[in-house]
């Protein structure tokens, strides 16, 4: 098994530590990683300027780019033969519902939608704000589902979003297939006034859960179980498509009047 490795924590994140030291035992693993926290990324790519890697000591690969770039550039030029999938993370917190829209780990895990298996992004969600951060549970969850003799089959262009509880491995209760929940809008911004009378903006953090119940990533995790969405890269609203089309047929938007 060869796996290429990337996150959005930066390439110095313990997560990104964490799993790369459980997944080399069962596998040939490639680390790219942003040189620095890149987290809320979504799937920007670098365009303005050529991107430099760094080899550190312990192997990884640091690029001054996103979560994106990484794994772009990861899977076709810094490997002898193409990876077999692309796990991303273990993210620093949690990636449920909305949170898919912006996040560089989920990101990371959606560029390497072309590969010939489906792609992981792993985080782990805090219950606690300021509690130890179990990052080996995530990691060995991650190892055991791609160690299994019986391999996952899924359709191309599949993501697995997992979000892990931040719990001892003793503690989890279960593992659960769920959809996204939903969030209700973030906060308002901070506003920051510097002597001049300048004002700058500090984007709050994310809207509470507004949709949260059975069957969502959010409830799972709040009763410590193991939440596993799949999640496809096809956003076609195809159930509109009726709507719309009748719309358009009562309205002439090329017409010249």
């Amino acid at each position: 098994m060869e796996l290429l490795i990337s996150n959005d924590d930066g390439v110095t994140a313990p997560g990104l530590k964490a799993l790369a030291d459980e997944l080399q035992k069962i596998a040939t693993i490639t680390v790219v990683a942003p040189d620095r926290d890149r987290s809320g990324a979504s799937n920007s790519l670098t365009l303005d300027r050529p991107l430099k890697p760094t080899y550190l000591d312990n192997g990884f690969i640091s690029l001054p780019g996103t979560p994106t770039d990484c794994v772009h550039l990861g899977a076709y030029c810094f490997v002898d033969n193409e990876p077999q999938r692309v796990v991303s993370g273990i993210n620093a917190g949690a990636n449920l519902g909305d949170d898919v829209l912006y996040s560089g780990t989920v990101a990371a895990a959606m560029e390497g939608r072309r590969l010939s298996h489906a792609s992981i992004a792993v985080s782990l969600v805090r219950l606690e704000p300021n509690d130890a951060m179990h990052y080996h549970t995530a990691a060995v969850i991650v190892r055991r589902l791609l160690e299994q003799a019986n391999p996952l089959v899924l359709a191309p262009k599949t993501v697995l979003n997992i979000n892990v509880p931040n719990l001892p491995l003793a503690d989890i209760t279960g593992i659960e297939i769920t959809r996204l929940g939903h969030r209700s809008p973030a906060e308002q911004p901070h506003i920051v006034e510097d002597p001049r009378g300048a004002k700058s903006y500090w984007l709050a953090g994310s809207g509470k859960e507004d949709d949260g119940g059975s069957g969502t990533d959010f409830f799972a995790v709040s009763q410590k179980r193991v939440s596993i969405t799949p999640l496809q890269f096809d956003m076609t609203h195809h159930k509109s498509f009726d709507n719309v089309s009748a719309w358009l047929d009562t309205h002439n938007l090329l017409d010249p009047s």
